[in-house]
């Protein structure tokens, strides 16, 4: 039986580092994040870009090394959807074990994650809790194209099997994280989620994008795994704060004066015991990040949470449901800078749990 998740103003990590050895990786995600670590991506590996990496099972995808397509008209696509739809039943129905089933991550693309999964087993001390990651249904289906360059999302069929693809594939990684006998939290990385009410996707609806996130988080709910979403920028909030997520994590720095026009829902999603993953530290600006320092953050974050205290939000419930994260990926930074992100996070995390986490909280408590 996995144990409840305490958050407690945890550090954990987001998406991608910019190294090219996932051994390396690993050993700085350990070094700085060990309560609560995670696989990496490393987008200096063609097979890891953020929505190629997750494409392998899709039917009629397409790749000659570039960015690849869904082709619904080769004479092999509609078998190949029947295969699809029958492996997923078989999964479903109990016939077929998840693990050797075309859901489950394969090393040749997802590296990162079985470098974590051998590290995890040498480690002398479990975590506190463990973290896997894939590509959010929304900016899948949108960035994923057909022949005619049209978004999958676009077509219900296709859009139903991306997602099937991608719940699976969050089920996979929940369902071997819990071997571990530690709470498992599966983030979905939600960048096109910013475009959401713009002219580019104004035929798609919010209950479309509700429902993608439904199945996505049932998926990780099985495996008794916790679901999360990242969003690196602005959103309709009420998207995710009134959907099952377990976790909502915000590029607190850039846009909390955005995210804080929610009230009501960010005080019921609290209430209801979710998780806020506050992305503090910036990433997406580099003389942002050169010039901010732990203290500096640290204001910026009192300063936030004060303004959600006179929302009648109860501080020690929002510190007990916090974690703390950079705002993004550190993919496109130079390795110093993506160092600093990691050194931030780690501070922030352990100042504010001294100073709100009543008497201290032991390793695994």
């Amino acid at each position: 039986m996995i144990e409840t998740f305490q958050a407690n103003c945890l550090a954990t990590l987001i998406g991608s580092l910019p190294l090219s050895d996932h051994g390396k990786a690993s050993d700085l995600i350990m070094e700085y994040t060990p309560e609560i670590p995670f696989w990496a991506l490393l987008p200096v590996h063609k097979k890891e870009g953020m929505m190629v990496q997750f494409t392998p099972g899709l039917p009629g995808f397409y790749s000659d090394d570039g960015d690849g397509f869904v082709n619904t008209d080769s004479d092999s696509y509609h078998h190949e959807l029947l295969e699809f739809f029958e492996d997923y039943m078989a999964v479903i129905e109990g016939n077929i074990e998840l693990d050797t089933s075309r859901f489950a991550l394969k090393e040749d693309d997802a590296r990162g994650f079985f470098m974590f999964w051998n590290r995890l087993q040498t480690l002398a001390t479990p975590p506190i809790a463990v973290k896997g990651q894939l590509t959010g249904p929304f900016t899948f289906g949108t960035g994923i194209v057909d022949q005619n360059k049209r978004p999958i999302f676009y077509d219900p069929q296709l859009r139903d099997t991306e997602v099937k693809l991608l719940a699976m594939k969050a089920r996979w990684q929940a369902h071997r994280l819990s071997r571990l006998k530690r709470p498992v939290l599966i983030f979905f990385d939600e960048p096109a989620l910013a475009g959401v009410g713009s002219s580019e996707f104004t035929s798609i609806s919010n209950k479309d994008i509700r429902q993608c996130f439904e199945e996505v988080c049932e998926a990780v709910h099985l495996e008794g795994g916790l679901a999360g979403v990242h969003i690196c920028a602005n959103t309709d909030w009420s998207l995710v704060l009134e959907s099952s997520v377990d976790i909502v994590s915000f590029d607190a720095y850039a846009y909390f004066d955005r995210f804080i026009l929610y009230p009501a829902q960010i005080k019921k999603f609290l209430e209801s015991g979710k998780i806020l993953a506050w992305g503090i530290v910036p990433t997406l600006k580099v003389q942002q990040l050169e010039k901010e320092t732990v203290s500096s953050l640290l204001s910026l974050w009192d300063q936030q949470v004060n303004q959600l205290e006179s929302l009648g939000i109860d501080v020690q419930q929002l510190t007990a449901q916090s974690l703390i994260t950079p705002s993004c990926g550190t993919g496109s930074l130079s390795i110093d800078l993506a160092k600093k992100v990691l050194k931030l996070t780690r501070d922030i995390s352990q100042e504010i749990r001294e100073r709100h986490i009543m008497g201290g909280i032991e390793h695994g408590a």
